[in-house]
């Protein structure tokens, strides 16, 4: 094991590496990576029996946990999601909205990192390795983009994509963020920051008040390109002008709300420990 140096005050001191967790810790992602953290797929659903086979047939078998959060289905989108992962984590919401079910499915969750994806089929769970990969390298929240290079989107309309860049782009000058697509779902960030997260919203605008929260927060935000597939069945219940407008006020409450500081990295995990074999 080499020694780890460093150099406060222009002093060297030299100490020895924490040791590597043993081998049973890590999960095999490729034949060439493995990482020893666990992850939780959080996927907020009402109504969406028939998109859920597609969605869990793009979820790796890696996963170790998948909390699925029913909005009071009248469907079967329960049953379908126990035939198709017996040992799912079932939440039922009791609030309303997509933010108040991603509340409700994070405080169930128990792996190190969550990621959280759509239930209509328009994310792919095929990417989720670039969001677990960007983390177990350094970052500390990961958005997906479908404007980052290899990312696009099938469903977005002339109103919603001019609607997001407008946002987009204030939230970049008010917060001094470079990012590229603010009102996307599909995101993944260590567990240790929900309480800087701190999710306290009920609808759509939940992506907004995350990327504007980790931002504030001084955490590292990396983004990996993603692409929107359409809805499969059913429709969607966002409604641009409407949610627009919620997500404009999310925007400009922020900025009055002062940022919890982020919790520090535990001392047993290092981001060396913690990453890629």
């Amino acid at each position: 094991m080499s020694p780890e140096i460093t150099k406060p005050n222009g002093k060297a001191l030299i100490k020895p590496l924490r040791s590597m967790p043993p081998i049973e810790r890590f999960t095999p992602l490729t034949p060439h990576l493995a990482i020893s953290p666990t992850v939780t797929v959080v996927v907020p659903a009402m109504n969406e029996a028939e998109n859920l086979p597609h969605v869990f047939a793009t979820l790796p078998q890696w996963i170790d946990e998948i909390v699925l959060v029913d909005g009071n289905s009248v469907d079967d989108t329960v049953a379908v999601a126990r035939r198709l992962r017996p040992n799912v984590k079932i939440v039922t919401q009791t609030g309303k909205g997509k933010g108040d079910a991603l509340a409700a499915g994070f405080a169930a969750s128990t792996g190190d990192i969550i990621v959280m994806i759509d239930a209509d089929g328009s994310t792919d769970g095929h990417e989720i390795i670039s969001f677990v990969g960007a983390l177990v390298t350094g970052a500390d929240f990961v958005k997906g983009s479908r404007y980052a290079a290899g990312g696009g989107s099938d469903d977005l309309t002339f109103n919603r994509r001019f609607g997001n860049r407008v946002l987009t782009g204030i939230v970049n000058v008010m917060y001094g963020t470079q990012y590229t697509d603010l009102c996307y779902g599909y995101n993944a960030f260590w567990a240790r920051h929900l309480d800087v997260l701190n999710l306290d919203c009920d609808g759509f605008e939940v992506e907004t008040l995350l990327n504007i929260r980790a931002a504030k927060a001084g955490l590292k935000v990396h983004e990996v390109p993603s692409h929107e597939r359409n809805r499969i069945h059913g429709e969607s219940n966002l409604h641009v002008v409407r949610d627009g407008l919620r997500v404009l006020k999310t925007i400009l409450r922020e900025r009055r709300r002062q940022p919890a500081p982020p919790r520090p990295e535990p001392a047993t995990a290092p981001a060396a420990d913690r990453g890629v074999a």
